[in-house]
């Protein structure tokens, strides 16, 4: 399951206020890539880079006009995803940290054992770790991930009657969850700092796949017959994905 860049098909009429205005620059396309397809395709990444993706022999001419004529809605989906840049971690006292969609903030503490620990509302850092202190945030973050995920993954294969053979606990930064030809279920330990409801979606979305390969209408169904609330859960994951970071 990926956190999916924005995109917009040609199948999709332009607004009157997605047209350029006369005083406005033109559209830069960042990256251009043809392919064996019948459409035109716009897709902006985190960095409000814009991708136009064309068939082979589709002029130049042409793809300048169907992007110019989307103008508004590239500017604005651009400043959506510049404005939605990862946090920035100073490790400094009195910083915000997320944890199960809860931000807690960080004491900088004369000595502690371990380094790092989550007690009594706060994350409290031993001062002689600062060095080390990402290194060991990431090292927390994965340990509670890995309990969290096995908890929650067999409580819901129980639920459902699904059964996977593994569990991992990966770095990936774009997916937030996969599932293998061999049953092995794996997400990213960024999830577990998302509310437990978004950690149950991206749990159930794997595993439906271990029954449905592809994103179809019989794939969803049953995603809605696991978690009925998936919806909420999963627009929450695409307006604050960008905060689970460090």
């Amino acid at each position: 399951m990926k956190d999916s860049p924005i995109l917009l098909g040609p199948e999709q009429s332009p607004q009157s206020s997605d047209r350029i205005t006369p005083n406005a620059s033109p559209i830069r396309i960042d990256r251009l890539i043809r392919s064996k397809r019948r459409t035109l395709a716009l897709q902006i990444d985190a960095g409000g880079r814009l991708t136009v993706r064309a068939p082979l022999r589709l002029p130049r001419a042409e793809i300048e006009r169907f992007v110019q004529s989307r103008a508004g809605w590239i500017r604005r989906h651009q400043q959506r995803s510049l404005a939605a840049q990862p946090p920035e971690h100073h490790y400094q006292a009195g910083e915000r940290f997320l944890y199960l969609g809860e931000e807690y903030p960080l004491a900088i503490v004369d000595a502690v054992r371990p380094a790092l620990e989550l007690r009594e509302g706060q994350f409290r850092l031993s001062r002689a770790a600062l060095p080390r202190a990402e290194q060991l945030f990431t090292r927390w973050y994965r340990n509670q991930a890995r309990q969290v995920f096995a908890h929650r993954a067999d409580f819901h294969a129980r639920r459902v009657g699904e059964h996977f053979d593994r569990l991992r606990v990966s770095s990936a930064r774009t997916r937030w969850g996969s599932c293998s030809s061999r049953r092995t279920l794996s997400f990213t330990w960024r999830l577990v700092m998302a509310p437990p409801a978004a950690i149950d979606y991206v749990i159930i979305h794997e595993l439906a796949h271990l029954q449905v390969h592809a994103h179809s209408h019989s794939f969803w169904g049953l995603v809605e017959a696991w978690l009925p609330e998936w919806k909420t859960a999963a627009d929450w994951l695409k307006e604050n994905g960008y905060r689970l970071a460090i």
